[in-house]
């Protein structure tokens, strides 16, 4: 089940934030280095931008939309390891996708994780340039919306 997300599911979030991010081998060391990374914060679910997967009575994954500079943004998408590949995170997107479209925006904007390049791809999403982050370069990938 995709739901909105509540203040009240920011424990369980933070607790799929932590494992999701943790369970790429690629991304571990540096993210164990700067512990302050692995830190979710509240404001996606306090502000109403944030929609939970659940499945028997557990947050299992969640993503998070943010607008900034004229562009809206998939901020966060995470499922918890135990559950990956199970379509949750295609289904939060679409839920994410469908919300922004009611909303009148025309796309969604993701830096990708080099890992997760490929979901986006299967997604619809195709590249649109580079960013700069704190890990290094990512590709930055846009998922039309009407």
């Amino acid at each position: 089940m995709i739901r909105l997300g509540t203040p009240a599911d920011l424990a369980a979030a933070r607790g799929v934030y932590r494992r999701a991010s943790l369970s790429n081998a690629g991304d571990r060391d540096n993210l164990l280095a700067h512990p302050d990374y692995l830190i979710l914060g509240p404001e996606g679910l306090a502000e109403g931008r944030t929609h939970v997967a659940e499945q028997d009575g557990s947050v299992v994954g969640f993503a998070t939309w943010a607008e900034a500079g004229g562009a809206v943004e998939l901020e966060d998408l995470f499922v918890d390891p135990g559950y990956m590949r199970r379509g949750i995170a295609s289904a939060l997107v679409s839920r994410i996708a469908e919300v922004l479209r009611a909303r009148g925006a025309e796309r969604l904007e993701v830096t990708a994780n080099p890992h997760a390049m490929e979901f986006y791809r299967a997604a619809g999403s195709t590249a649109c340039g580079v960013a700069e982050t704190s890990f290094g370069a990512a590709l930055r990938m846009v998922l039309p919306l009407s």
